[in-house]
C-alpha cells in the first residue's frame, strides 16, 4: 500500500475530503471512458434505477459515500485512473449487451462478473522478463507456494513487485489476516521498467495494464489467486510452519 498511502494520508485529513479528491481528480484532468471529466459526488446522485457503473459512464460522476471502502475506490481512480476508466467501458459494454442501465434486471454474465472482481479484489504482480520470472509465475499457477514464496524469495522487489488494486482487497488489508487473498494478474516488465522511480512505474502499469484490457477486452480465466500475506517481507514469522498452512496456501484443484 505504500505508493498510495502519501495521497492517502493528504486527503483523508482534509476539512472535504470528497472536495478534495474532487481537486485532485480536476489537477491531473482525469476523465472518464467518454473523455468527460471525473468528479466524486454524494450516493444520492446516483439515479434510483440506474446501475453504478452505467451512472458513471454516462456522466464522468463516481457516487461516493462516507466510508472506507468508497475513500479507497476514489484513492484508485485517482491512481491508476487509465485502469479505472477501462474497467468502466468493460462494464458500460457488458451492460448494453444486456439491454439494460439498471444492472438488475437481467444476470450481470462471467465478463461483468470478472470485471468487478478485478475491480474490488485485484492485485498485479509486475515480474522481470526473464527466465527466473517465468518460473516464478508458473510456481505461483500452480500452487507451488513454497517454491515461489521461499526458494524464490530472492526475485520479490527485484524481479517481482506486487502493486495492489482492488479497493475492497485494500479496505480488508487495514485489518489483515492471513486469509486474504488477491485475483491477480500477472504483468511482464522490461529492463527499462524497474529502472523507473515509483512514479513512473505507477504510470507505466496504469498505462499498460489499461492498454492490456482495452485488447482482450475481457479478464475471464487471465486472474490467479495470490495470498497476499505469503508476499516475501508483507508479513512476521513466514517461515516452514507459516507457508504449510493448508486453509490458505492450498494445493491447486485438480479438474
Amino acid at each position: 500500500m505504500q505508493p498510495l498511502q502519501p495521497l492517502g494520508r493528504r486527503l483523508s485529513v482534509a476539512p472535504d475530503w470528497r472536495q478534495a479528491l474532487n481537486a485532485v481528480a480536476q489537477e491531473r484532468a482525469i476523465c472518464n471512458y467518454l473523455g468527460l471529466p471525473l468528479s466524486f459526488v454524494t450516493q444520492a446522485e446516483l439515479p434510483v434505477a440506474m446501475a453504478y457503473e452505467a451512472f458513471i459512464g454516462s456522466s464522468g460522476k463516481v457516487p461516493t459515500r462516507d466510508n472506507l471502502h468508497d475513500f479507497l475506490n476514489a484513492l484508485i481512480w485517482l491512481s491508476f485512473p487509465a485502469i479505472k476508466a477501462r474497467l468502466n467501458a468493460l462494464q458500460a459494454a457488458e451492460l448494453a449487451k444486456a439491454g439494460t442501465l439498471s444492472g438488475s434486471s437481467k444476470p450481470r454474465g462471467p465478463a461483468r462478473d470478472a470485471a468487478t472482481i478485478f475491480d474490488e479484489n485485484a492485485a498485479l504482480l509486475l515480474v522481470r522478463d526473464n527466465t527466473e520470472g517465468q518460473a516464478l509465475v508458473a510456481a505461483l499457477r500452480n500452487h507451488q507456494w513454497t517454491d515461489a514464496f521461499v526458494a524464490q524469495r530472492q526475485l520479490f522487489g527485484r524481479d517481482a513487485e506486487v502493486w495492489l488494486f482492488g479497493h475492497a482487497l485494500l479496505e480488508k488489508l487495514v485489518r489483515p489476516y492471513k486469509a486474504i487473498t488477491a485475483h491477480t494478474l500477472v504483468v511482464t516488465a522490461s529492463e527499462s521498467y524497474f529502472a523507473l522511480g515509483e512514479d513512473a512505474r505507477r504510470g507505466w502499469i496504469d498505462d499498460r495494464v489499461a492498454a492490456d484490457l482495452a485488447q482482450h477486452g475481457s479478464l475471464i480465466g487471465r486472474l490467479t489467486p495470490l495470498p497476499v500475506l505469503g508476499v516475501p517481507g508483507w508479513c512476521q514469522d513466514q517461515d516452514g510452519d507459516f507457508y504449510a498452512d493448508g486453509a490458505v496456501f492450498r494445493p491447486k484443484r485438480v479438474k
